[in-house]
């Protein structure tokens, strides 16, 4: 009978939790990869998800002012996972983001000035801290750093041994998530088999609206996972083209997303997940964080539908007042049909 009772004690204390988490930790939510898949324990999971990071009018850093109605909006789209660029480093947030049947990729810097970046070793801070919480779903190592030798005295070299040691020193302390990295484009089957602690690769790629070619290339060289970790188009056209016109053009917009998901989420895609950039106009980007202007650069910006120009500040799906755009619907009915 004593033990009896002991199994009730436990068992009641296993249910009791904090916000989302339990409060004995949740070991529930277990990720892991599978041919070409992600799996939630063992089930397939197909990331439907948009990158997420919303900075309010005349500011430049990342506030949550907003996030009640931003999850709204965003569930309410199909989307099942949020792509952030820097740790959320609050309980209730990643407790909120759960609650609305979300999950998270967490993203960490080499350099963040000492706040759960790679150079600092304090990324494995928040990975022990956070590790059990049920939204994580995945670790992610720098995001498109190939395409900046000069933050590495001149060779990427040295980040592709810091990312390989750095996911290597996450698995020992996290066996529950796997660890990727956001590469600028298709990495070479060389790379892909010298970084053998990454798990799974995200891609982010601008080919105009034939993002397929590029899947294509990675199942090439590699039979590991990967997910399109940025894919999209902004809503201002630069030049007149392809019938378009010149100026803020949501349609091109809504067009090129609608080409890119018709592409990516097929039912024999060898994807793991496509992300779409971004949840949010961007106003910090370029020029006055009070406008809206017109401009940015990114590498690779060539590639982007349908001016060959990469708008920073234009590239939501939703404005910075959180007013739909058309492409909104593009990925709304593209993700809810996508099962």
């Amino acid at each position: 009978m004593i033990r009896n009772f002991e199994v009730v004690i436990l068992s009641l204390l296993a249910t009791l939790s904090f916000g989302s988490c339990s409060l004995l930790g949740d070991h529930t939510n277990v990720v892991g990869v599978k041919a070409h898949q992600l799996t939630i324990n063992d089930r397939p999971f197909f990331i439907k998800g948009i990158c997420y990071h919303p900075v309010e009018k005349g500011q430049t850093i990342r506030s949550f002012g907003q996030i009640e109605k931003d999850l709204k909006l965003i569930k309410a789209a199909g989307v099942n996972t949020l792509r952030v660029y820097e740790p959320i480093a609050s309980r209730e947030i990643l407790d909120q983001i759960y609650d609305e049947g979300l999950r998270v990729i967490i993203s960490f810097g080499f350099n963040q000035g000492g706040i759960y970046d790679l150079q600092s070793d304090t990324y494995l801070d928040y990975v022990k801290t956070y590790k059990n919480h049920p939204a994580i779903l995945l670790w992610e190592l720098g995001n498109e750093y190939n395409y900046h030798p000069e933050w590495f005295g001149g060779s990427v070299d040295y980040w592709y041994t810091v990312l390989n040691v750095s996911a290597a020193a996450i698995k020992k302390i996290d066996d529950t998530h796997p660890v990727a990295t956001a590469h600028g484009e298709v990495p070479s089957e060389e790379l892909i088999n010298r970084l053998d602690h990454i798990d799974l690769w995200g891609l982010n790629v601008y080919r105009w609206d034939q993002p397929v070619t590029a899947l294509e290339e990675f199942s090439k060289n590699s039979s590991k996972p990967f997910y399109f970790s940025e894919l999209g188009a902004d809503s201002y056209m630069t030049i007149e083209n392809e019938g378009y016109a010149l100026g803020y053009n949501e349609t091109a917009q809504a067009d090129a997303t609608q080409m890119i998901l018709d592409q990516v989420m097929t039912t024999d895609t060898k994807a793991a997940g496509a992300i779409v950039f971004s949840f949010t106009d961007g106003w910090w980007k370029a020029g006055s964080p009070d406008t809206q202007d017109v401009g940015g650069w990114t590498p690779g910006s060539s590639g982007v539908p349908y001016d060959a120009t990469a708008n920073e500040e234009y590239w939501g799906i939703v404005t910075l007042d959180r007013e739909r755009k058309e492409a909104y619907e593009v990925v709304k009915k593209a993700f809810k049909s996508f099962k």
